[in-house]
């Protein structure tokens, strides 16, 4: 069952500063360098499973770069705990549903570290609709332009940068294999990342390029008091067969495994942090 005490935020992102208990963040083992030296740009960084990447990716070498609408004090919080590991980190604010930002992201990476190896496209949003007719062509619209439009226009200005070495790693979900009924237009784009995944590991294989995704199941994210009532929120996570949501560090390790040459062998994979449910690969 879950343990999650009933809750709800309004508003648009969610803050993880609010939530209750706060996500689990932190890295579970020592760092052993799989990341030394590299430079990463994380898109929704600043907090739930982009949070988890960061300080991760940190206490493995790398310097990272966190892109993020406006959650201003979530974002300078993983500055801090990126910081606390002995690595730099910049913050870049930005509605990445616009290309301009995208593209700004990638350059003051590149200004600030020199370099651009690891893209992590992450940030995301959703709302719920029990039937198809309630979506808006506003909702649509945001939905796409957030979930695969910035991840198309992220790695359109990383590729500028990227070298043999580098990698991609895009987060879908497990809903890109099952279907959510209340999440239609959030699952079709993450089965649009899931094939954009794909095509880019063809695309890119020849240039030394890996691309690869990551399909969490239930996580305790910002995402989730604000898509639910209190009492999906009191629910969440105890559908799978493990009976119970996971933690952003949980999904943060396999993002680490893909963007890291532990995974040399592997492009076009998406890896399945879901608490056991069986899906499609």
């Amino acid at each position: 069952m879950s343990n999650f005490p009933a809750q709800h935020q309004s508003g648009d992102p969610g803050r993880e500063h609010e939530m209750t208990p706060a996500p689990d963040y932190k890295p579970r083992f020592p760092g052993s360098g799989r990341l030394a030296g590299k430079t990463a740009l994380i898109t929704g960084g600043d907090s739930g499973i982009g949070r988890a990447t960061a300080v991760l990716f940190a206490r493995e070498g790398a310097d990272v770069a966190i892109a993020y609408l406006d959650e201003h004090q979530d974002a300078e919080e993983a500055k801090r705990l990126v910081e606390a590991e002995g690595r730099r980190c910049i913050l870049i604010p930005g509605n990445l549903r616009q290309k301009a930002n995208c593209t700004k992201a990638v350059e003051e990476t590149v200004k600030a570290f020199g370099k651009l190896d690891v893209l992590v496209n992450n940030a995301a949003h959703q709302e719920q609709a029990e039937d198809l007719r309630e979506i808006s062509e506003e909702q649509l619209a945001k939905t796409f332009e957030t979930n695969i439009y910035a991840y198309f226009y992220m790695t359109q200005a990383a590729l500028d940068h990227l070298k043999a070495g580098s990698a991609i790693v895009n987060v879908t979900s497990v809903n890109s294999y099952k279907g959510n009924d209340t999440l239609i237009d959030y699952s079709s784009t993450k089965g649009a990342i899931t094939a954009f995944t794909r095509s880019m590991a063809s695309n890119l294989v020849e240039k030394g390029i890996r691309v690869n995704g990551v399909a969490p199941g239930p996580i305790w994210t910002p995402f989730i008091p604000i898509a639910m009532d209190e009492e999906q929120v009191a629910q969440f996570g105890s559908q799978v067969p493990m009976k119970r949501a996971g933690q952003p560090n949980e999904v943060a390790s396999a993002l680490l495994f893909l963007a890291s040459e532990d995974a040399s062998y592997f492009t076009g994979q998406v890896l399945h942090p879901n608490g056991g449910t069986i899906v499609g690969a």
